[in-house]
């Protein structure tokens, strides 16, 4: 590898992310700092019908929609009378690589070969690395996941170590990094010197690719019960879940379905901490993503986020460490359905939430994904506990992320806990003062006023209101 100075490479991240996307970001600006969305997902994404068509193609999405009869009745068992909404899962671990991710990286790869690439990177310590790698190998082409692993000890976190595994095993290269900026660095290196397309996960083609999953989850809901879901969960992170599968669900007609993001609380852990890094039990749905991806999602990896979450959800909340151990233990218990953490993040959110609706309305938690070796709860605890992390049974509301785990003794103390959606949207607005603004107040045009209003779902008045502007 040519390797240049921190400060020369991300001088050229503009011209290197360009050409290895084959987008030119600029065609979308406007105003002040606002872009046309909306007119970048047209432009560089493709038709709902032709993305169906080059996933059933490449063996993904058309996943089984499955209903929870047993938690189902669990949940009822701890509801008010007449509570107790029908809860069902996606089981997007039918994928090929296992979750849903599949479904944007079927999109990337093909979009990659279509163009002439001769390879893909991806940077993800997570599924989608899996996903790219399978989608890649399937296509014939190169591929090389960048992954952010160890601790400057040298010390990896099992679930990535597993993901890093499965990577290898559909034939990607992996180079594993220690925590900090030298991802993004290595990331771009590589995409100069192979001249390979970049996988990222916020570009239009990623989030496209997850509609399929938001307009399945309508019809297959049709077709058992004849009317859509009341809710539907999504684990949130980066934000592509939540904005694909909402997209998805709009372009079918569900009008009325309300779009609940949750993530587990792991406030107060920094994710570029080399001293937190390995004090996390999970490396995807979590706030350390969940949070500053939604009030900042252009902190992204290309210079425009296609994955925008507060334009879509109705509400956003938390759930523990512990309890989404709790829950996976209830599905392969009760279901028989052993799944992986990031699902289970909202099945531990929709048990709860369930409780709260009637019992003839509908929660279906949005996604499943595969488990196995460092994703499975024991290694996760196992890990924990060797890194001064206490585990226990007791109450959840006493974890502490970073200091205790602490596993429900009973069904009935799992929790959704919702975040204040004001504060969000202000923090928001935070963030466009800060960078953009700086207190010049006359820097807000009309056009940036419509771009805020879709963004944050605010009335212009009380965005002026909010920025202190006449």
């Amino acid at each position: 590898m040519n390797y240049k100075k921190y400060e020369e490479v991300m001088n050229q991240k503009a011209r290197i992310m360009k050409d290895s996307i084959g987008i030119d970001y600029e065609d979308f600006e406007q105003g002040n700092f606002s872009f046309d969305y909306e007119k970048m997902m047209r432009v560089c994404g493709y038709e709902l019908e032709e993305i169906i068509d080059i996933q059933r193609k490449s063996g993904v999405g058309n996943t089984p929609l499955l209903e929870l009869e047993n938690i189902t009745k669990l949940a009822r068992m701890l509801s008010p009378k007449g509570k107790g909404a029908r809860i069902f899962i996606k089981d997007e671990a039918s994928n090929p690589s296992g979750s849903f991710k599949a479904r944007r990286a079927a999109v990337s790869v093909y979009h990659a070969k279509k163009l002439g690439y001769s390879g893909i990177i991806s940077a993800t310590s997570g599924n989608y690395g899996a996903a790219v790698a399978s989608q890649a190998a399937r296509s014939g082409l190169n591929c090389i996941v960048v992954q952010e692993v160890y601790d400057s000890k040298g010390i990896g976190q099992p679930e990535i170590l597993e993901k890093g595994r499965s990577c290898e095993a559909y034939g990607a290269e992996v180079v594993q990094l220690t925590v900090g900026p030298e991802l993004f660095y290595y990331f771009l290196l590589l995409l100069e010197e192979t001249g390979y397309f970049n996988a990222s996960l916020y570009t239009p083609f990623g989030i496209a690719g997850i509609e399929t999953l938001g307009f399945e989850v309508a019809q297959q809901v049709r077709s058992i019960a004849g009317k859509d879901p009341e809710a539907v969960v999504i684990t949130h992170a980066g934000g592509g879940n939540v904005t694909g599968t909402a997209r998805g669900l709009k372009k079918a007609g569900c009008g009325n379905t309300q779009i609940i993001a949750a993530s587990v609380d792991l406030k107060g852990l920094h994710m570029a901490s080399d001293t937190d890094f390995n004090k996390k039990s999970f490396t995807t749905g979590h706030t350390g993503f969940g949070i500053p991806f939604a009030t900042w999602p252009d902190r992204a990896d290309v210079p425009r986020n296609a994955a925008r979450p507060l334009r879509y959800m109705d509400r956003y909340g938390l759930v523990s460490q512990g309890e989404v151990f709790y829950v996976t233990e209830m599905l392969a218990q009760l279901e028989g359905l052993e799944r992986g953490p990031a699902g289970n993040v909202s099945l531990a959110a929709a048990f709860a939430l369930a409780q709260e609706m009637d019992d003839d309305q509908i929660i279906v938690v949005q996604e499943t994904e595969y488990t196995g070796a460092g994703k499975h709860p024991l290694a996760q605890l196992a890990f924990a506990k060797a890194h001064g992390v206490e585990v226990t049974r007791g109450n959840p509301e006493e974890n502490r992320p970073g200091v205790n785990i602490v596993i429900p003794e009973r069904p009935e103390q799992i929790r959704f806990c919702d975040i204040n959606m004001q504060s969000l949207k202000e923090s928001y607005l935070k963030n466009i003062d800060n960078n953009y603004l700086k207190g010049k107040k006359d820097c807000l045009t009309s056009i940036d006023l419509e771009f805020l209003a879709e963004e944050i779902r605010l009335g212009k008045g009380k965005i002026c209101d909010l920025l202190q502007v006449r």
